[in-house]
């Protein structure tokens, strides 16, 4: 059965409960992308995800991350609280997701680069 198929299909996810809150940093089955769409990496095609915009148990705003630099109006680069790595927020893969999607959490965002990357995607909208 497809990767999708088995997401789609595996029911009732302690994080479809609502145990994910915005500010959260999420390892999620991202999925396969055409063009310059973010793909996710391995064979789950996973990928860091910061949750943005939770609006129920299920369905979130999140937007991609990356460990590779990348400077401009469209990135955003920030220490996760807990790690040493330094993450960049790709702001133009600003997308909704299910929660089922969702694998397991990798951390959380320092609330002022949060409120910056909130800030930063108001102007771009």
């Amino acid at each position: 059965m497809p990767l999708k198929a088995q997401i789609n299909n595996s029911g009732t996810h302690f994080a479809s409960i609502g145990g994910f809150k915005e500010r959260d940093i999420w390892w999620v089955h991202i999925g396969e992308n055409v063009g310059f769409e973010e793909d996710g990496k391995g064979s789950d095609f996973l990928r860091p995800v910061l949750v943005m915009k939770k609006f129920n148990k299920r369905l979130f705003w999140g937007i991609p991350l990356s460990t590779t630099t990348k400077r401009g109006k469209y990135y955003y680069e920030f220490t996760a609280s807990g790690k040493n790595k330094v993450s960049v927020a790709l702001l133009s893969q600003f997308k909704l997701f299910d929660a089922l999607r969702l694998v397991s959490k990798y951390a959380m965002i320092k609330k002022n680069d949060y409120e910056e990357i909130r800030d930063t995607l108001k102007d771009l909208l």
